[in-house]
This record gives structure tokens, C-alpha cells and sequence, in this order.
């Protein structure tokens, strides 16, 4: 039986590792499988500069600060498989977690199966993901290949709105595209927008393709007015979406509290969870920051209440 098992990876999942490593309880984690959608080392994996994590002043690679942060856990005792939890028995100790046929068993679990943004699905945000494509404006905004360029924000909501509003730092100027005639966001937040010199919004438009070339990536998106059918194109150097995150906690749903769009409900101002001895860190309980850094913390966090809850039942 593990002391500590870990549920996922990334900046949150490898930091718990770490620090449960220096802590002497050999954790192993479960980083996840290969796939299109989860990647071990979560979103970072498809990030290709990073450029606003600390101790890094001249950028690094998302891949690349992933294989550092793990092999520093694994210097201090970490362990890491490839699995992914398809299901969950905390009824009771020991904590169960399920990958498939096999079963692993733990006096505490820490989760960090972060959240994965929304993108529209069609086949051009893959193509040029990282190459112009990012849902991230905070992580990616200020990035040469956006400097001084025109870019587009998807979405309508607030968070559109301020990754729109943050853009303006950076770009030439920036459109908003929404399939509505009103924004959903916020009166203050869409008057913000919508009366910023250097914002364009798009109303009743919806991405139709986006358009590049391997040299340059994104080019353009083609739009399609949802009223009168036409189309039209607008030359753009990035796409941002910014319609929405979805944490991955489907495997415990049922089991332990979510809010009403699926983030893991923990104890104020620590990362314990309704159940003894489980813990949540990272964008799985994040819906506000979503940052590498505010990750790793939250990982720190995570393995500082697990090692002190362990310690207390041994009391």
C-alpha cells in the first residue's frame, strides 16, 4: 500500500511528487496515459515557450520544464507510471484507485488532473496549435509572433473579455468574435471591450477555418456571418479561445464535491476535500488563475497537508 498516491501531473501533480519525496513517503504517481486530449506533464506539453515561470529568464519549452520538474522528483524518491485512474473507492481505507484491471491502494491520494480548454474541434486548431492557436492569453500574449500583429479572442464571456483587453498590451489590434449581437460577459467588462480603440467585435460570426502556413502559422480565420450566411476573412497572426476550461473530474463525479461546471470543491484556503486524506491541487480545483506557477504552489500545498494529515493519524 502507498502512503501517497498522486492522480495526474503537470506543474501541480511533479511539485506534490517533489515535496512528498523530500518528505520520505516514496510517493507514485500516476501521470496519465498518452492521448489527444490528456497529455503526462498536462498542458504545458503543448506549450512551446514558456516565458513567465520563474527561474527561467531566458523562456524554456513546456516539454522541456515538464522532463525537469519530474526529474527532480524522481531524485528524491518520486515514482511515475504511465496509468490513468478510470475509477475511484474512497469509501473507506485504504483509498482505492482503479486504471483498468488494476487496483493501487493508498492511505492518501493527492489529485492533480488539471482541466483541459475548450476549443471549437475543428481541424485547423490542432494544426496550428502552439503555431498561432492558444487559450491561454496570459501564457502566450506576449510572444514575438504576436507583437504588434492583429489577433482573435473566440468567446463572449468575461474571460474573452479579458484575455481581449490584456491582448491590447501586445497586438495591433483585436477581434472578437462572437455568434451573437450581445456579449454574455459582464456590462462593465463588455463596455470595456467594445469601447477599447484598439477591439473590433465581430458580432454574429462564427469560426468557419483558420488559415496559415508552416512558415508562419496562423495567417487568418475565415468567418462566417450567421445571419446572412457570407463569409469573409480576417488576417490575424493568432487565435485565442476563450470559451471555457473543462477540469478533468469526471471519475469523481458522485464521489466528491463539485461545483456546477465539474472543479473540485476543497476547504478554504487549503486543498483537503470532503473525504480524509484526499487532497486537490491545480486547475482541478482552479478556475480563477490557471498558471503554471499557481499550480506548482498548489501542488507545494497539497503534499504539505497530506504529509501533516499522515502524520496525524500515526499521532
Amino acid at each position: 500500500m502507498e502512503k501517497v498516491l498522486i492522480i495526474g501531473s503537470g506543474p501541480a501533480g511533479y511539485t506534490a511528487a517533489l515535496y512528498c519525496g523530500r518528505a520520505n513517503l516514496s510517493p507514485l504517481c500516476l501521470e496519465g496515459e498518452l492521448s489527444k486530449d490528456i497529455l503526462p506533464g498536462g498542458q504545458l506539453m503543448t506549450t512551446t515557450e514558456v516565458e513567465n515561470f520563474p527561474g527561467y529568464p531566458d523562456g524554456i519549452s513546456g516539454p522541456a520544464m515538464m522532463d525537469e520538474f519530474k526529474r527532480q522528483a524522481e531524485k528524491f524518491g518520486a515514482r511515475f507510471v504511465y496509468k490513468t485512474a478510470t475509477s475511484v473507492d474512497f469509501a473507506a481505507q485504504p483509498l482505492k484507485v482503479i486504471s483498468g484491471d488494476e487496483v493501487f491502494e493508498a492511505q492518501s491520494v493527492i489529485i492533480a488532473t488539471g482541466a483541459s480548454a475548450k476549443y471549437l474541434g475543428i481541424p485547423s486548431e490542432e494544426v496550428f496549435l502552439n503555431r498561432g492557436v492558444s487559450a491561454c492569453a496570459t501564457c502566450d500574449g506576449a510572444l514575438p509572433r504576436f507583437r504588434n500583429r492583429p489577433v482573435v479572442v473566440l468567446g463572449g464571456g468575461d474571460t474573452a473579455m479579458e484575455e481581449a483587453l490584456f491582448l491590447t498590451k501586445f497586438a495591433s489590434h483585436v477581434h472578437i468574435i462572437h455568434r451573437r449581437d450581445k456579449f454574455r460577459a459582464s456590462p462593465i467588462m463588455a463596455e470595456r471591450a467594445v469601447n477599447h480603440p484598439k477591439i473590433t467585435a465581430e458580432w454574429n460570426s462564427v469560426v468557419q477555418e483558420i488559415v496559415g502556413n508552416d512558415t508562419e502559422g496562423v495567417t487568418g480565420t475565415v468567418l462566417r456571418d450567421v445571419v446572412s450566411g457570407e463569409t469573409r476573412n480576417v488576417a490575424c497572426a493568432g487565435y485565442f479561445a476563450a470559451i471555457g476550461h473543462k477540469p478533468n473530474t469526471d471519475v469523481f463525479a458522485g464521489v466528491l464535491d463539485l461545483d456546477e461546471t465539474g472543479y473540485i470543491i476543497a476547504r478554504p484556503d487549503s486543498t483537503y476535500t470532503k473525504i480524509p486524506g484526499v487532497f486537490a491541487c491545480g486547475d482541478v480545483k482552479d478556475k480563477t488563475y490557471r498558471q503554471a506557477v499557481t499550480a506548482a504552489g498548489s501542488g507545494c500545498m497539497a503534499a504539505i497537508d497530506a504529509t501533516r494529515w499522515l502524520e496525524s493519524q500515526e499521532a
